[in-house]
């Protein structure tokens, strides 16, 4: 920052930068320069946050998905680097975006963020079981 602003923690900002910035709700297309500069986003946001926060993203917006699976093993690699506990949870509404989701929960697992993705989208809404 060249002036001399003040960094204003992502639970202090107004909701449409939030939205603008990290949208729990993608669209369009999945690519890997957007998928770094979420990476990147959130990063600074535990840079400057005093304690962990939870993650959602509903993937079912999303209409193509143009991410390798190294670029998942890069992004996981780099995650799992985190000292602090999290939670991260991913909608995965059709098989181009559980391809994305399931490989990422599976690398993930054992790390300080717990990642889990999920297919069923009345089990995500309501917190429980499908009747």
């Amino acid at each position: 920052m060249s002036r001399k602003e003040k960094v204003i923690p992502v639970t202090e900002r107004p909701p449409e930068f939030i939205h603008k910035a990290f949208p729990r709700y993608p669209r369009g297309v999945l690519n890997e320069a957007f998928a770094d500069q979420v990476i990147k986003f959130i990063e600074m946001e535990e840079s400057i946050q005093e304690a962990p926060f939870d993650r959602y993203a509903d993937l079912s917006g999303l209409t193509h998905i143009r991410i390798g699976i190294d670029h998942i093993i890069y992004t996981a690699r780099r995650r799992r680097t985190v000292k602090q506990p999290a939670k991260s949870a991913l909608f995965a509404d059709n098989p181009m975006s559980f391809g994305v989701a399931h490989p990422y929960e599976l690398l993930m697992y054992d790390a300080m963020i717990e990642v889990r993705e999920s297919r069923n989208a009345w089990r995500q809404r309501n917190g429980s079981r499908c009747p």
